[in-house]
């Protein structure tokens, strides 16, 4: 069912022909990923922008950073490249204003290292793209999943607001009941364990867990009064290890080639020593498809599980279909969640 976007024109494909100037909107390190994509295919650059109220006398990348409103005034049209990923409602209403003034694209780059998502990708992998669509458990997923693979080859980003729900559709589907036994792989301060307490009155247990030092300590102030509550500062991988580990990026820490020295963990060691969970939460920056190859002990029990799939351009497949090859009786949805780009895009297991 996605044959047609090997012909359709790609985000990539309209950047590279289109006569209008083009305008990169981010300085982060998607900016960052746009511009290497930009250079390797000979797509030529005429300014980058931010928001207006937000500029202030910097440069990025040898450009000198614009206002929309400037760049209009000195070039009247031109494309914007969104190259920055928000949940901030004010964000994407400013977003969907400015598409109404100028053409507005969002060339997808993954936020870790991986292939970019363009057609030699979807063509390499289209088998297992149609598997992971056939696994999906209602329409509304099947939905996620088809607008997310078109948003990624168009940059279209009408195809997530299209998509979206909320997390208490979400939450309704995982059923979380008074004695759960939760275990929270890439805890950050805390913010998922809070989410988790919103719906659930009591529980068995928590153990949360989170890589970043300087995270793990506000982790560690955040859940000191609940009880029952056991943090851990560690990685999760596919076994027991060390990883040298990025912690400078907070919420985005991620193993790395060079960095800090963490004590890595697999989820099956972590059931072993604390017993079972009923409920996971998996969002450790791409560490996804490595972290399933040391759980599947626990997984056989079929705990609930809500994990992140945007991290790389294979996650919305390759996850799933992991998942469901470690025990083919798990029922899987995929929901989006407000965000501009597919950020917060997550797959619910039963």
């Amino acid at each position: 069912m996605f044959e047609d976007l090997l012909t359709t024109e790609s985000s990539w494909e309209f950047l590279k022909n289109t006569p209008l100037p083009i305008a990169v909107y981010g300085t982060g390190n998607g900016a960052d990923r746009v511009f290497h994509e930009f250079e390797h295919l000979g797509i030529t650059i005429s300014a980058v922008v931010a928001s207006d109220g937000f500029v202030r006398k910097r440069t990025f990348r040898g450009f000198e950073v614009k206002s929309v409103s400037q760049l209009e005034n000195e070039i009247g049209d031109f494309v914007i490249a969104l190259a920055f990923a928000s949940p901030l409602t004010e964000v994407i209403e400013n977003i969907k204003s400015l598409s109404l003034r100028h053409k507005v694209i969002m060339p997808s780059v993954p936020v870790y290292e991986s292939d970019i998502f363009n057609k030699d990708f979807l063509k390499k992998h289209i088998d297992e793209i149609e598997l992971s669509y056939s696994h999906l458990a209602d329409e509304q997923s099947r939905k996620v999943f088809e607008n997310i693979i078109r948003f990624q080859i168009t940059g279209d980003l009408n195809y997530c607001f299209d998509c979206e729900s909320e997390k208490d559709e979400a939450f309704e589907i995982l059923n979380l009941g008074d004695n759960e036994s939760f275990l929270d792989l890439g805890a950050y301060r805390g913010d998922t364990v809070d989410e988790f307490l919103k719906y659930t009155k009591s529980y068995k247990k928590i153990v949360a867990v989170e890589p970043d030092t300087r995270t793990f300590k506000k982790l560690q102030l955040n859940c000191e009064y609940l009880e029952n509550c056991i943090t851990l500062n560690n990685a999760i991988w596919s076994k027991n290890c060390v990883l040298t580990f990025d912690g400078n990026k907070g919420r985005g820490a991620s193993a790395k080639s060079q960095g800090e020295e963490k004590n890595a963990i697999c989820i099956d060691y972590i059931t072993e020593k604390f017993g079972g969970f009923s409920y996971l939460n998996i969002d450790i920056e791409g560490a996804e498809s490595e972290m399933l190859k040391g759980a599947c002990l626990t997984l056989a029990n079929r705990p609930k599980i809500c994990m992140a799939v945007y991290h790389k351009s294979e996650d919305i497949f390759a996850l799933v279909n992991k998942i469901k090859e470690i025990n083919s009786d798990y029922k899987i949805y995929l929901r989006h969640h407000k965000h501009i780009s597919f950020w917060d895009t997550n797959i619910y297991c039963i």
